[in-house]
């Protein structure tokens, strides 16, 4: 990417949402502006874990304040990521179907896995590079307002990364009601975040890491405070969690708190974020920890320099563990694949161009991943395999995916087969979705006797407003007439989606 580029990121936390926009350098990113708003996004999930409308309200208007700032943007300048919030919220789609109107571009809701690795790569980019820090076995550290995202890694290497529920907001809401602070009240937080964290001790015992960074949000808050106070700037330390829960117990509740150092938008949060740190202190055995600068949107502003590449590459190699670990066929796989691309590529022929140059060339790109995933249900069972398929790839975490493309997959996988009412959502609301799950469908049709089938037997095209036709020879129908058979149920199958599909025999 050229010298002078300015790249953007937007963070939809649980408590803030940030917007980070930088110019690249020589492969550096250099920071130009920064915008930061609280909007409690967390504080606003109901008992049925829906958005008030009043928290959507909040964070649309910082959105369309983002938005105004990022016009003149093009879409590869920009990223925005969504985390543990939108992902618990039942009504995303709604949120989210406004807030990328107002935003002006896309939003991906991410894994909590996916999360903690930009998060590392966030930290990593922006600490000190050389031999010394090469040798550096690091554990990062990033509590959320909902989520807690802990990384053992070393360079820019993420080795180990995980997501836990547990988060300032969450842990404030549930132990210090109208913010009142207790001693009572901090150690029951404390046991109850070390239950959910515990399971951190099979991959972030004190000897697998040399230093420990903490980033974003509560580690940032604290490490101010205990600056402003005297302790070391940038660090947090177990002596310094002890005189800040003090302080808090003195106070007793969050308006009566008056600390140097300390924002007003983080005074409501600070009971649980502080609660959450201190189980994290005594679980790893942690004496100090260091305060990073970077944080999740420095991840996503790296990789928005590598992305089309890097990252892609990193979801083929995800894709690839999870159709081994599921133990599908590599080889239908492939025939399934090629087949599919053949006939998208009749539908869509701007596709060719490139798997990331394009809108139709992405989808061609996930077209591939599902046709290398249609078969991990079977695994499970070869009764409704399509079923379990969709299951797996909607609960998985792979790394470089966010939970909106997984969902891509899973719908795929779920309609390569059997009747398309479970997925006529997804083809009324998405035209290339469609062409996309025709070309499966009609791929696994070809391959059905798992072997390579005749090079151009069908000629695909698009016959009007979702419509569909397809061609075939009477020759090649006569000598494939179990093909021919599942193309005529094909053809009843799409009668009842809102789309046609017509068989010309000639």
């Amino acid at each position: 990417m050229q010298n002078g580029t300015r790249l953007a990121a937007v963070d939809l936390g649980s408590n803030s949402f940030r917007l980070e926009i930088g110019q690249v350098d020589h492969d550096q990113i250099h920071r130009s502006e920064y915008h930061k708003e609280t909007v409690r996004l967390g504080n606003g999930l109901d008992s049925a874990r829906n958005l008030t409308p009043e928290a959507m309200q909040r964070g649309w208007d910082a959105l369309a304040r983002f938005g105004e700032r990022l016009a003149g943007f093009k879409r590869a300048q920009v990223r925005a990521v969504a985390t543990q919030t939108l992902r618990e919220a039942r009504n995303r789609d709604e949120f989210l179907l406004r807030a990328r109107t107002v935003l002006g571009f896309g939003i991906d809701v991410i894994p909590g896995r996916e999360e903690a690795r930009l998060i590392y790569q966030g930290v990593a980019h922006l600490l000190p590079q050389g031999e010394a820090s090469d040798a550096e076995r690091r554990l990062v550290i990033d509590i959320g307002g909902r989520s807690t995202e802990l990384i053992v890694g070393r360079r820019l290497e993420p080795l180990a990364t995980e997501s836990y529920r547990v988060g300032s907001v969450a842990w404030s809401m549930k132990h210090f009601a109208q913010g009142q602070f207790t001693a009572g009240a901090f150690r029951h937080a404390e046991i109850a975040a070390q239950a959910v964290l515990d399971d951190a001790l099979g991959f972030c015992t004190r000897d697998r890491w040399d230093v420990a960074y903490g980033a974003s949000g509560t580690i940032g808050a604290v490490g101010d405070i205990l600056a402003a106070a005297g302790g070391a700037p940038g660090m947090v330390t177990r002596e310094g969690l002890d005189w800040l829960l003090e302080r808090l117990l003195k106070a007793g509740s969050a308006d009566k708190l008056r600390l140097e150092g300390l924002r007003e938008d983080r005074k409501a949060v600070i009971g649980g974020g502080l609660a959450v740190l201190r189980a994290l202190f005594s679980l790893l055995d942690i004496e100090r920890m260091n305060v990073a600068q970077g944080a999740l949107r420095h991840g996503v502003l790296y990789e928005l320099l590598e992305r089309d590449e890097g990252v892609a590459d990193l979801r083929d190699s995800a894709v690839q563990r999870l159709a081994s670990r599921f133990g599908a066929d590599a080889q239908q796989a492939r025939r399934v694949g090629d087949t599919a691309s053949a006939l998208y590529l009749q539908l869509v022929p701007e596709a060719r161009g490139g798997a990331t140059t394009s809108r139709a060339g992405r989808s061609l790109r996930k077209l591939r991943w599902a046709a290398q995933l249609h078969e991990v249900g079977m695994q499970i069972s070869h009764s409704d395999y399509h079923k379990h398929g969709a299951y797996v790839l909607d609960n998985v975490d792979a790394p470089g995916f966010t939970v909106n493309e997984m969902h891509v997959l899973s719908q795929l996988v779920l309609g390569h087969r059997g009747k398309l009412r479970k997925v006529e959502a997804s083809l009324a609301a998405d035209e290339a979705f469609a062409a996309q799950l025709l070309s499966l469908r009609l791929a696994v049709i070809l391959c059905h006797a798992r072997r390579d089938p005749a090079p151009g037997a069908l000629a695909l095209e698009a016959a009007g407003p979702r419509a569909f036709g397809i061609r075939c020879t009477a020759d090649w129908a006569e000598r494939h007439p179990q093909s021919a058979h599942l193309l005529r149920e094909e053809v009843l199958a799409w009668q009842k989606s809102g789309w046609r599909l017509a068989l010309d025999v000639r």
